[in-house]
């Protein structure tokens, strides 16, 4: 089976050796977003804002890819800062209905650029 590479211009550039997203079939791999603008390349500031930026930016590349944040099947979140983590629930809502993707929330010593919140997702796009 063939992959392609999704990438959208409404969503941050990849900071590494990585595309935004990768498609097999009707899966597509979303990588790691942080909350990062994509206009100005700078990470936006507070747990809030970069957990708005970071759904945003993922909503972009489904999007791309012709599914919707409601696509996503399997969704991983990391925090700095578990604390942030009754928060981090109630953006969620704002962006997703139930039923809700499985999800992990998971706390890092580090994400990059020194953002303090990234998820990426696994979405299957509807037939």
């Amino acid at each position: 089976m063939s992959k392609s590479i999704i990438h959208s211009d409404k969503a941050p550039k990849a900071v590494g050796p990585y595309s935004q997203a990768v498609k097999v079939g009707d899966t597509v791999y979303l990588s790691g977003q942080i909350g990062l603008d994509p206009v100005s390349g700078n990470l936006v500031d507070g747990f809030d804002a970069q957990a708005h930026q970071v759904f945003t930016n993922l909503r972009a590349v489904a999007q791309a890819a012709g599914g919707d944040l409601s696509d996503i099947v399997k969704l991983g979140v990391f925090v700095t800062d578990l604390s942030n983590f009754a928060r981090l629930n109630e953006i969620m809502t704002e962006y997703f209905v139930e039923p809700y993707p499985a999800r992990a929330a998971i706390q890092a010593a580090a994400l990059p650029k020194g953002a303090i919140v990234e998820a990426d997702a696994v979405l299957v796009l509807s037939k």
